[in-house]
């Protein structure tokens, strides 16, 4: 059992700022695309349907123009056959078409979302198995970006975007096809507006691309100011800062309102321009269709063709040329999932731990930095007997957390060797050690769940008789039976319901649920009182009796007990021993008891 140890030295994490990165335009589209293609290759019966289904509500959108041309005509008795036979086919084709459509909008929501749930399966697989490393240097909020707002966009693509981007491409040419089929004259004619069209659609859908980019990147920063205040509300209010934090978050709001009442400006007067080109095109086409048949070239039914294969000739232009920042978005979306996917997985592979119950823990000149050049363990070298409880103590940032992060191999050293009963832990598989340390941390990680969950969660083989041993030898009978449901009750806002020091009781008990050979307590008594952290220490005896124990701690008075007190500085072991033989050299140690307890400046 063991969770992420936070760094005394932590690793440099990324300027805060923007929980969406730029997505309008993605670095490789192809090899995206080509991803994408996969998900899709996996659901071969939906993806032919959707496509069966566009096509044939394609068709009967393309070919009503050209029925409702004949029965025009068949009014003006300029063409042979019946009437109400062209117009009951011209029914059962628009009937036909609207079914179609009905079950492509089916097969496309089953389709996106088969897709949606395999992509966010695969995310989340990933995201449990990167190595702490990854998520020490990401923001947590650019990791949950891509997890829902990346995918989201993707589903919202394959169910709108596609269908809509397919069926505009095959009514162009189908559209295209007719028209030039009827009158290749008036077709050129009517390609006056599609070019003026296409022109406008692209002045246009780049402002929008802009403001939107410039949107999304306020909306990260506003989202990551409200995640921060909202996580720090009682300092916010302890420091009478709400007035500060208001006017912040007011200015990032007003920017990104400008920024989006500019996006929708260009967006909203796109219809209103695509409208207007249209009916320019209509212009040209009764003005030159009434000239071509007063010649005698095309019929009047003709011209009516024209005017609706126009709208539809222009519907799906402008369709295309609107989902076209929405496609490339999806694409980046994509692109930056996948990048999270591609990272490289903690490696599971290794031998496991040596079987038996001893753990002799030896640290040999062990180096470590989180960055190059900048050493945050130096020749740390330290030999832990088995059944032994070491204190690691130093001033905030000496190193003492890295050392747990070693340990757990949440980090591997940049050289030297930690063996545990002679083994490598560089050679072991981290799975297996992991079940054989426990860690309890100053900020005590519980889950929105059950009480016997979240104590089983170090162990879930646990038996009720281990359970309960573990919870009286940790003193946690008494917080449980205060408890409306006790071990049944659930922990609301991961343990939001409970004290500090009762979650840390809990966290214990975990410890002691997951039985292991090596303990780790990393300040796990620094955010209570007094009397707690007694009952706290209490039950840390308990628990640390007959095992491998390291206390990393600040409160001096924790560790008076210990077997072996190590003095840390800047990385490196600069004393060692007993609290008695370090208060008598009077040293670093001397200095930080003395500070504690004397009251002497710091």
């Amino acid at each position: 059992m063991a969770s992420p140890a936070k760094s005394s030295q932590a690793p440099p994490r990324p300027a805060r700022p923007n929980h969406f990165a730029e997505v309008d335009h993605a670095a490789n589209v192809r090899g995206t695309i080509r991803r994408i293609g996969r998900y899709f290759g996996a659901e071969p019966g939906l993806v032919l349907g959707t496509l069966a289904f566009v096509l044939g509500g394609t068709l009967c959108t393309v070919a009503a123009p050209t029925i409702i041309s004949h029965a025009i005509d068949l009014i003006a008795q300029v063409a042979n056959g019946s009437l109400p036979a062209t117009l009951l086919a011209l029914v059962l084709l628009l009937l036909i078409g609207e079914g179609l459509q009905l079950l492509q909008g089916f097969a496309t929501a089953r389709l996106s979302l088969r897709i949606v749930q395999r992509l966010r399966e695969e995310l989340f697989g990933k995201v449990v198995d990167l190595p702490l490393k990854y998520l020490d240097g990401h923001s947590h909020g650019d990791v949950m970006s891509r997890m829902t707002n990346d995918i989201e966009m993707i589903s919202m693509t394959v169910s709108m975007a596609l269908p809509t981007f397919f069926s505009g491409i095959l009514t162009i040419i189908g559209v295209m096809a007719v028209m030039f089929y009827h009158c290749w004259q008036l077709t050129l004619l009517s390609c006056l507006s599609v070019v003026l069209t296409l022109g406008a659609t692209r002045f246009l859908s780049a402002k929008v691309r802009k403001f939107s980019r410039r949107r999304q990147e306020l909306l990260g920063k506003l989202n990551g100011t409200v995640e921060e205040q909202v996580a720090g509300y009682r300092t916010v209010v302890a420091c009478n800062h709400q007035k500060a934090t208001i006017d912040a978050f007011a200015q990032t709001s007003d920017h990104l309102t400008s920024a989006g009442i500019r996006m929708e400006i260009f967006a909203g007067v796109m219809g209103p321009v695509m409208n207007c080109i249209g009916n320019i095109g209509f212009v040209i086409i009764a003005a030159c269709g009434g000239y071509f048949a007063y010649r005698g070239i095309i019929s009047v039914g003709i011209i009516a063709a024209f005017i609706l294969y126009a709208k539809q000739f222009a519907r799906p232009v402008n369709m295309i040329a609107q989902i076209y920042g929405q496609l490339q978005t999806a694409v980046a979306g994509a692109e930056r999932v996948f990048t999270v996917m591609d990272e490289e997985s903690e490696d599971p592979s290794g031998k496991p731990m040596h079987d038996g119950t001893s753990a002799h823990l030896e640290f040999r000149h062990v180096n470590f930095s989180y960055l190059p050049g900048k050493p945050v363990i130096q020749d740390f070298t330290l030999p832990v007997p088995t059944g032994q409880k070491i204190a690691v103590v130093g001033a905030t940032g000496s190193g003492k957390t890295t050392i747990a992060n070693l340990l757990l191999r949440f980090y591997d050293p940049d050289n030297g060797q930690i063996l545990i009963n002679g083994q490598n832990l560089s050679e072991m598989a981290r799975g297996s050690l992991r079940r054989q340390v426990a860690i309890v941390l100053q900020d005590t990680v519980l889950f929105t769940d059950t009480v016997e969950s979240n104590l089983r969660y170090a162990n879930a083989d646990a038996t009720p008789e281990q359970l309960n041993y573990a919870i009286d030898a940790s003193h946690c009978r008494e917080v449980i039976d205060h408890l409306p449901d006790g071990l049944d009750t659930i922990l609301t806002g991961a343990g939001a319901n409970l004290s500090q020091g009762q979650r840390q009781l809990l966290a214990i008990a975990r410890a002691f649920v997951a039985d292991p050979r090596i303990l780790i307590f990393d300040e796990a008594t620094s955010s209570v009182d007094t009397r707690t952290e007694k009952a706290i220490q209490t039950a840390m005896q308990r628990v640390m009796r007959n095992r491998t124990s390291i206390i990393i701690a600040h409160r001096l008075s924790t560790i008076r007990d210990a077997d072996l007190i190590v003095v840390m500085d800047q990385g490196r072991i600069v004393e060692q021993g007993n609290h008695e033989e370090l208060l008598a050299q009077r040293g670093k140690y001397h200095e930080l008891y003395m500070t504690q307890f004397a009251g002497l400046a710091t």
